[in-house]
């Protein structure tokens, strides 16, 4: 589908996000002058009503119904496969797009033809930095110092300059501000991660590839956070996540992390690292079912 009029399109895959999506789009419709872009709306089979209510309320975004959940990437590479803008936008359903994001961050890519995929401030409901919106990769190292030794300067890199534009290892998949050129040529979210862990494998991949992963404070978006998995602590009271979904979410979270290490880190380090981290990963899983939170 030729959009040559428009700079950017916009993709969100919804999984009963309630009023999330509305809110979602009507923030979008509030900064449509900053900027050419389309919106797409792919739905995984909601059982709510979000997706009935943003046919009705936004007649002019273009929408995808699936008759089953197909999980993030797949739904997301939907749009990615058909739509030809300068510039795709992953962004999540419980977001908000603030007024000036949209036309820096892409203003910010047309100056560093370098740039793969950038992202924005990405802020919690409280206020404070999603850091999973500034990540370093998972390695063994860095996860170490992490869990057990509550040191964040590789598994989140803390130790940059966070009032400064500069370069991670990956973002987040609540938004990702990527360049279609780079994603036609490194190929869009590996289809083998249902849910969680795609973002951080796209952006491996676009990093090996030779394009910078880049991270802007400029600008932010708000983001709830795990409103359709329930597995996050801070917004579990806002989630309408049955205990079923909870229990496929947080199984989706600890396994993708398994599958991330063995396709791109597995062969780097002995075979008794690798016995440590996924004795690690599964230990982590089992504590986590308990509570179904992570």
């Amino acid at each position: 589908m030729k959009n040559l009029d428009k700079k950017l399109s916009i993709s969100i895959v919804n999984f009963n996000s309630g009023e999330y999506l509305t809110e979602c789009l009507k923030s979008l419709e509030r900064v449509k002058g900053e900027l050419n872009f389309d919106v797409w709306v792919v739905d995984n089979a909601s059982t709510d009503d979000s997706f009935i209510k943003a046919k009705k309320l936004f007649p002019q975004i273009n929408l995808i119904g699936n008759k089953q959940n197909l999980g993030f990437g797949k739904a997301h590479n939907q749009v990615a496969k058909i739509v030809d803008t300068q510039y795709i936008l992953f962004l999540n359903p419980d977001t908000k797009v603030l007024p000036g994001t949209l036309k820096f961050m892409a203003e910010l890519m047309d100056k560093n033809a370098n740039i793969g995929i950038s992202g924005c401030r990405v802020e919690k409901a409280d206020g404070t930095l999603d850091w999973a919106s500034h990540r370093g990769f998972p390695t063994p190292w860095a996860s170490l110092l992490y869990h057990f030794l509550k040191n964040d300067s590789l598994y989140h890199q803390t130790d940059k300059n966070m009032s400064q534009i500069h370069e991670v290892d990956c973002l987040v998949g609540a938004f990702m501000f990527a360049r279609k050129s780079v994603l036609d040529k490194v190929g869009y979210f590996d289809e083998d991660y249902f849910l969680y862990a795609e973002d951080i494998d796209l952006c491996f991949r676009v990093k090996e590839a030779g394009f910078k992963i880049i991270y802007a404070p400029d600008v932010k978006v708000v983001h709830l956070k795990g409103v359709s998995s329930g597995i996050k602590k801070h917004s579990q009271n806002i989630s309408q996540a049955s205990a079923e979904s909870r229990k496929k979410s947080l199984d989706y979270f600890y396994s993708t992390m398994i599958l991330f290490y063995k396709k791109h880190l597995q062969s780097k380090y002995p075979f008794f690292i690798n016995w440590l981290v996924f004795f690690g990963i599964k230990l982590k899983w089992f504590i986590a079912k308990r509570s179904l939170t992570v």
